[in-house]
């Protein structure tokens, strides 16, 4: 890999900016002083130094977001704010994408990476991973939803659901409920209530296969998984 690639890969800027910073004496390969943009480096073997602060280089990068509501889950819009201009700027760098997509209203966990694999695997419909959704529901949710639910419901365009495990928390004028479904269908969680007669005031997801959402992460924060929470998501494969 060349330098400047590595370099722009970890955040310390475009290649342009990178070539500057060369320029200046201040990055060693082992120890050397190196100005060549097109100097090639092996991440796994070779020390590269910036500043007297060692580059540590990770070929994927992990982050759970709590995905705050009008963000969409894309890379890129015309229109609205996405969950990647979120992210710091060398995290950004970085390439993330997020893994799936959560409504733009919807709130909580998404994941976001540049593991093309891992992102395949947690989105696979072979695979089964599960997702659980809390929401408030507009009216009472009753054991007969909870029935249709572990059925399988219908929707509007007529494609029958597989097997969701509804269970109610509170019931009353309004519900609060917490879904969990192996699918990703197109706003499925709000048109499996729909199919019942009923509407999702609000959602959020809480957990994506054995990850659960970190509660201390507010509105819009992210933060790199863990070493053991990659491992994890990666044992879902």
């Amino acid at each position: 890999m060349r330098i400047d690639k590595l370099l722009a890969n970890v955040g310390y800027g475009s290649r342009k900016e990178v070539k500057k910073l060369l320029k200046t004496g201040g990055i060693k390969l082992n120890g050397e002083v190196v100005k060549d943009a097109k100097m090639h480096v092996n991440p796994e073997e070779d020390a590269v130094i910036v500043n007297g602060e060692e580059v540590i280089y990770k070929e994927f990068v992990y982050f759970m977001m709590n995905k705050p509501p009008g963000v969409v889950s894309a890379t890129e819009d015309s229109r609205d704010e996405t969950v990647v201009d979120i992210l710091a700027m060398e995290d950004a760098a970085r390439s993330p994408f997020p893994v799936g997509r959560l409504d733009k209203d919807t709130e909580g966990l998404l994941i976001l990476t540049n593991d093309g694999h891992l992102s395949h695997q947690l989105l696979s419909p072979k695979k089964h991973v599960p997702k659980t959704y809390f929401a408030v529901i507009d009216q009472e949710v009753t054991e007969e939803d909870v029935k249709a639910f572990a059925d399988g419901v219908t929707l509007d365009d007529g494609y029958h659901t597989k097997p969701g495990i509804l269970k109610i928390l509170k019931s009353g004028i309004t519900s609060d409920i917490e879904l969990t479904i192996t699918e990703g269908k197109f706003h499925q969680v709000k048109r499996m209530f729909e199919s019942v007669g009923k509407r999702v005031m609000y959602l959020k997801r809480i957990s994506m296969g054995p990850l659960p959402l970190d509660e201390e992460l507010e509105l819009g924060d992210y933060r790199e998984l863990t070493d053991e929470e990659v491992e994890m998501l990666k044992s879902n494969e």
